[in-house]
């Protein structure tokens, strides 16, 4: 019998433990440091904007590039090189055409790679093992968000208000990150016939001419993606229902802990019963915490949301992406995950927008019920999406 974890997925999975607990060691005190550095509110949000967008338009044309080159392991490497150097080039300097700079080349990292490194997940997958397979490099990474923030709150325990030094502490497991991933082959395969440039919007065009059961599961998730709005309102709705910074910090840590522990076996569970069913269970907990979070309640109840949302992550994050890999052909793989994720950053967006002008205009309650509804709705959606061998 095959092992399930192979040599490959335990690389990939530890270059992401690395990446991510450096990225996360950030996270909590990135808005602080800006702020103190001049940066306003909407600069900050231009800021994340223009990042966000630099990793969704090129996920795709990184991908497509991946997959006509046949090779995986370049873009890779890249990648995880970029987000890493990014990391103290933030602390170098203040001024903010720099500081747009850096950001960039971080999320510009996560679009180099990410439609290859999931390739090669995918690659590395036996029948029947893709959602444990994900799983398991989900629960390695998002164990990154929980050793980040916390090895964060130890050093500002100690050196309150020292941010600068931060960037540059995260520059080590960002180091181990890209030497790791240089451990990283792709299997020898004759060298593809010359084929034209590809141009940087050419990923789009891979929508019209790819399986119609990779677009009806797509625009399901996409839709699924409009409204699910940045993590950062959860943590502004645990502020008002009254924990202090501190308890709000550690809900982010329980709740990615819950996702690290829980990732892995949900991707078994997954092989088990299906994709589709483990993901549309995985909703139905996205729902539940919605309505929870539009009721309110106190430091319990806001736990055992966070527990739910955790168990939510792992159920959806890694799986969504191996149910893509089940619809789309090998040689495309790459392309298809980079096209989707270039439209997915993009409904982030826009789902971040919308939230914010809901809570703006009508309160946080009609926010939260709002998108718990529209959860319900990419549910029925995608339970009448049938595909025997992913269900």
């Amino acid at each position: 019998m095959p092992r399930l974890i192979t040599r490959t997925v335990w690389i990939l999975s530890l270059v992401s433990l690395f990446t991510d607990t450096a990225s996360e060691m950030l996270y909590p005190v990135m808005p602080i440091y800006l702020k103190s550095i001049g940066f306003s509110i909407v600069l900050i949000g231009v800021l994340e904007g223009l990042a966000e967008a630099t990793a969704g338009l090129s996920k795709g044309y990184f991908g497509q590039w991946s997959d006509r080159s046949q090779r995986r392991a370049p873009f890779v490497q890249l990648g995880y090189a970029l987000s890493a150097i990014s990391k103290p080039l933030m602390g170098l300097f203040v001024a903010p055409l720099w500081i747009f700079f850096a950001r960039t080349v971080d999320r510009l990292g996560k679009g180099v790679r990410t439609g290859a490194r999931d390739a090669m997940l995918s690659d590395a997958a036996a029948p029947g093992t893709k959602g444990r397979v994900f799983g398991f490099h989900r629960s390695m990474d998002t164990l990154g968000a929980v050793l980040g923030p916390a090895l964060a709150l130890l050093y500002l325990h100690s050196h309150p208000g020292q941010y600068v030094p931060l960037f540059f502490i995260a520059f080590a497991p960002g180091l181990l990150a890209m030497a790791a991933s240089f451990m990283l082959k792709d299997a020898q395969q004759a060298r593809p016939a010359p084929q034209a440039p590809v141009s940087f919007l050419a990923f789009a065009h891979y929508w019209k001419r790819s399986p119609q059961a990779y677009r009806r599961l797509s625009r399901g998730l996409l839709l699924f993606a409009l409204f699910n709005s940045s993590d950062v309102f959860l943590l502004l709705q645990a502020k008002n229902a009254g924990l202090t910074d501190a308890q709000t910090i550690g809900a982010y840590i329980f709740y990615n802990l819950i996702y690290a522990l829980a990732a892995f076996p949900l991707g078994m569970l997954a092989d088990r019963i299906g994709l589709k069913r483990t993901f549309l269970i995985g909703l139905g907990l996205f729902a539940l915490v919605y309505a929870g979070m539009a009721v309110g309640g106190g430091l319990v109840f806001i736990g055992l949301l966070f527990l739910l949302y955790g168990l939510y992550a792992a159920a959806t994050e890694g799986i969504a992406k191996a149910w893509i890999t089940e619809v789309t052909d090998s040689k495309d793989t790459a392309t298809a995950i980079g096209t989707f994720a270039g439209f997915q950053s993009i409904c982030a967006l826009v789902a971040s927008s919308v939230a914010g002008l809901l809570w703006f205009a009508f309160g946080p309650t009609v926010t939260f019920a709002v998108t718990g509804a529209a959860a319900l709705v990419v549910i029925a959606y995608l339970l009448r999406y049938t595909r025997r061998r992913s269900t």
